[in-house]
């Protein structure tokens, strides 16, 4: 007998409902919103509840990709039990407690909202439940364990965020910019969509990576031919590289993301103008 999912006791699923509910505020512009928004994934998903226990474990086992066979299985056994030892009165208390916060001070439509790895939430929620057959167990655990030997390049990027914010996002771009996005941009682009699954630490991590870059290839940009004659243009270039260095001290926003977009544009033309 097929198990019936209810994606609102779906702990992973409703997170990353959410996150994708704040990435669009933001990208409106919809502050009151977002800040709704991380104020209930705070109050809910704090270290010590069991929805953050609950949300451990689902991605301990959707997010880890690429691994061999052995483990996989490992981290599979691990997961089952840590699951296993959360209160599940608890773990229902916290659920009803988020869905009602969900609709009293967003909306319920947030429950519709578009998150592209449903079906491996819904996989993974069949594996937690306590009504499977053995028969059904031992499927799931195989493909659960498939998916996680799979090779990273086998998940498109583009796939992993909803393509509304995506769309959303290039728009605003395009429109501000007149350009299309290069390969970096998108990196950049699809960090910040997923920046709230992690509170932003891959993000941190690539922005100092991209920005070193971006200055080192400015640097090197100041003694090209086209540029270390002209005075204005060195002075430009070191002001782009002194704004570079100022976001260091700066929290991450839209109009810094941009900003750095529109730097890597400016690189990869420059350089194809000394190529």
């Amino acid at each position: 007998m097929k198990i019936r999912h209810n994606k609102k006791r779906n702990t992973a699923f409703v997170f990353e409902s959410l996150i994708r509910e704040a990435t669009l505020a933001i990208l409106k512009n919809d502050v009151e919103k977002k800040d709704k928004i991380i104020k209930i994934i705070r109050e809910h998903f704090g270290s010590n509840s069991a929805l953050k226990g609950d949300f451990d474990c689902y991605r301990s086992l959707y997010a880890n990709q690429n691994l061999d066979k052995k483990t996989s299985e490992k981290i599979l056994k691990e997961t089952r039990l840590q699951r296993r030892l959360l209160s599940p009165e608890s773990l229902f208390s916290e659920q009803t407690e988020l869905i009602n916060s969900i609709n009293k001070q967003l909306s319920p439509s947030v429950f519709s909202n578009f998150v592209p790895n449903y079906k491996t939430l819904a996989t993974i929620s069949q594996l937690f439940s306590d009504k499977i057959s053995p028969k059904n167990k031992v499927l799931i655990e195989n493909k659960i364990i498939s998916d996680m030997s799979r090779a990273e390049k086998e998940y498109s990027t583009d796939n992993q965020i909803d393509k509304s914010v995506y769309n959303l996002f290039v728009q605003k771009f395009n429109n501000k910019y007149d350009n299309e996005l290069l390969e970096e941009q998108k990196q950049l682009l699809n960090y910040y969509v997923s920046s709230f699954s992690d509170n932003a630490l891959s993000l941190k991590v690539f922005l100092n990576e991209e920005v070193a870059r971006l200055k080192t290839e400015l640097e090197k940009a100041k003694e090209a031919k086209e540029i270390k004659p002209d005075q204005t243009m060195v002075e430009k270039t070191e002001l782009i590289i002194n704004k570079l260095n100022s976001f260091a001290k700066q929290p991450i926003s839209e109009g810094l993301l941009l900003t750095i977009m529109k730097v890597q544009s400016l690189v990869k033309e420059i350089n194809a103008d000394g190529d």
